[in-house]
């Protein structure tokens, strides 16, 4: 099953496009090595979230991860990034891989909801 080198979705070995996003697969080239990149890394976690959830239900705990996951994979997409995992409350995003660019540690720090050089419409949230 090849794997989406954009959402990591896993699609059936006849699929030209990920079934997930829409991206088409790309057949890996055969004798290609390993390739060593330089990445950002964007770690953002909610504050305080462990605590608030402790007791509450699952379904308030979704309820309040659904809408900050959605919004964290605008950004960080909206920026040139990847998002690599939500583990949580916490949102690895990826910048450089697959695609580099050479402001690529400048897109993950404006990235940041508290970049108050960012989005000016994600500090009140």
């Amino acid at each position: 099953m090849p794997a989406c080198s954009n959402c990591s979705q896993d699609n059936p070995a006849n699929a030209r496009f990920c079934l997930n996003c829409g991206s088409p697969l790309v057949a890996p080239a055969a004798g290609k090595g390993e390739e060593r990149k330089v990445v950002s890394v964007l770690f953002a976690d909610l504050v305080g979230f462990t605590a608030a959830s402790e007791t509450a239900d699952p379904e308030d705990v979704r309820a309040r991860l659904r809408p900050y996951h959605a919004r964290l994979k605008e950004l960080i997409e909206g920026r040139g990034g990847t998002v690599e995992k939500f583990i949580g409350d916490a949102v690895v995003g990826l910048f450089g891989a697959p695609i580099s660019h050479e402001d690529d540690a400048e897109r993950a720090v404006r990235t940041s909801p508290a970049d108050p050089r960012g989005d000016r419409r994600d500090e009140s949230r």
